[in-house]
């Protein structure tokens, strides 16, 4: 029986830049196998000893943060002016998560009781499997990948097909480390039905999965008839923002714009829907269009460029269907003249920021994940009905209030149905918050002291000392 070859299509060129081979049915039984004997010794092992090797990773990672980053622009196609960053934000990240797991990962002392040694330890759980995504690789995986190590679990790592080199280059630098052999293994695959029954091993312990509601609840329900598997779903967003009447619209429209718009849009947390208090809308609307005009949309190598292409043709025809449905069922298209949005690069997947005005919830672009760099802005009467609207979606992972009025700004927040919310901010994971969505955004949580959780089960000791 043949394997599978796994092509990498350019997002820039639309031509194959790279193969990889899937899985065989006996990987299918003894990567499993392999990652319960690694962590059978791994486990064994201090939380000294891991954060020494943790650390000693990070520290690589930042050393071939210019390399990596090019692996980025290559496979994905974000510009090469940010892809550094990825690195050194995920470095910066796993950092926080290196200092603080001494205190997270810490036994818990219970009530003092004469004659007796009581607390309750934090465990790892077992082999975890990784399934990651190709929009921010680095930064999606170092979620998860540290927390776990750190606890003491071995972990199984399935990048997306077309970043095949992010789990690659980063077992290397844990290996480069000194992690033990079989701690991290890879694979790859682009075969959902092998990803089931990895899921179904009854060595997998913990599945961490980041993607689309569809294959996260495939993921769920490869689980769903076993007691001991955790699953961990971060899925989709149509985060909002809301622009109160007394901002600086100038200001306002420049922050909304990037986190619409960075990444060509294709972010979980990327800002999908806009209202605005009706007394600005206008102005508003005209100080986005200014912002567009100095975008550049184009080559992700020249240094220049704000705008890469989309990951794939698929992507590009699922944006330009939402774009379709908004005009055709009455919307305007108010994006700004723009020579670069006009001529894009000819052979790669390219879609020009997109500005639409006059929306509502009846298009698919204020209902369903555009994952593009497409801004629908609408007007509303008031705090009330913003809140309202904001509310109204099956997700709830982000959402963010613009004004002057911090303290009604905090007030207003509560009520959104969302795991993060900003005021004044957007876009941004903060390593010391929990990243957590609601609805069908997922469920479990990454980052900060929580997020460790998910990487450990709790084995409570009660110890007495023995009649003298």
């Amino acid at each position: 029986m043949s394997l599978e070859t796994i092509t990498t299509i350019s997002p820039i060129t639309n031509k194959p830049i790279l193969t990889r081979t899937g899985l065989s049915e006996e990987d299918l039984q003894s990567i499993p196998e392999k990652a319960a004997r690694a962590f059978e010794s791994f486990r064994r092992t201090t939380l000294a000893e891991r954060q020494g090797i943790v650390k000693k990773a990070l520290q690589l990672l930042a050393e071939r943060q210019d390399e990596l980053g090019k692996e980025i622009t290559e496979q994905m196609g974000r510009p090469i002016a940010y892809t550094p960053k990825e690195i050194s934000t995920a470095v910066m990240r796993g950092e926080y998560l290196l200092k603080i797991s001494g205190d997270a990962l810490k036994d818990t002392e219970g009530e003092p009781e004469k004659g007796f040694q009581r607390y309750i330890r934090k465990v790892p759980v077992g082999p975890v499997l990784i399934l990651f995504p190709w929009n921010y690789p680095y930064l999606t995986l170092v979620n998860s990948i540290v927390p776990a190590l750190l606890a003491g679990n071995s972990v199984i790592l399935k990048p997306s097909p077309q970043t095949p080199t992010s789990a690659e280059q980063m077992q290397r630098v844990f290996i480069d480390a000194g992690l033990p052999e079989g701690v991290i293994q890879v694979f790859h695959s682009g075969s959902l039905t092998q990803i089931e029954t990895l899921v179904r091993s009854p060595q997998i312990q913990l599945v961490c999965f980041t993607g689309s509601v569809a294959n996260g609840l495939a993921v769920q329900n490869a689980a769903s008839d076993r007691v001991t598997a955790r699953i961990g779903l971060e899925l989709g967003g149509k985060d909002p923002a809301y622009v109160r009447s007394d901002v600086d619209v100038k200001w306002a429209a420049e922050e909304i714009v990037d986190g619409a718009v960075f990444n060509s849009g294709q972010s979980c947390c990327s800002v999908e829907r806009v209202y605005v208090d009706e007394k600005i809308h206008d102005d508003f609307v005209s100080a986005m269009q200014e912002v567009l005009k100095g975008y550049v949309l184009g080559d992700p190598f020249d240094k220049k460029t704000h705008v890469g292409p989309v990951v794939s043709k698929r992507s590009t025809e699922t944006i330009r269907a939402h774009i379709k449905d908004a005009l055709d069922k009455g919307a305007k298209d108010a994006t700004p003249e723009n020579e670069s949005f006009r001529s894009p690069p000819a052979d790669g997947n390219y879609v020009a920021p997109t500005l639409l005005t006059n929306v509502n919830h009846d298009m698919i672009v204020m209902t369903e994940e555009t994952f593009g760099p497409v801004i629908p802005v609408m007007k509303v009467k008031d705090d009330a009905e913003a809140i309202r609207l904001m509310n109204d979606s099956q997700f709830g992972l982000t959402a963010s209030i613009w004004t002057k009025d911090v303290a009604k700004g905090r007030e207003l927040i509560d009520d959104l149905e969302a795991g993060t919310v900003f005021v004044n901010r957007c876009d941004y994971p903060a390593p010391d918050l929990a990243w957590v969505g609601w609805k069908n955004s997922g469920k479990g949580q990454t980052l900060s002291k929580f997020g460790f959780d998910q990487f450990v089960k709790l084995k409570s000791y009660h110890v007495k000392n023995y009649p003298q």
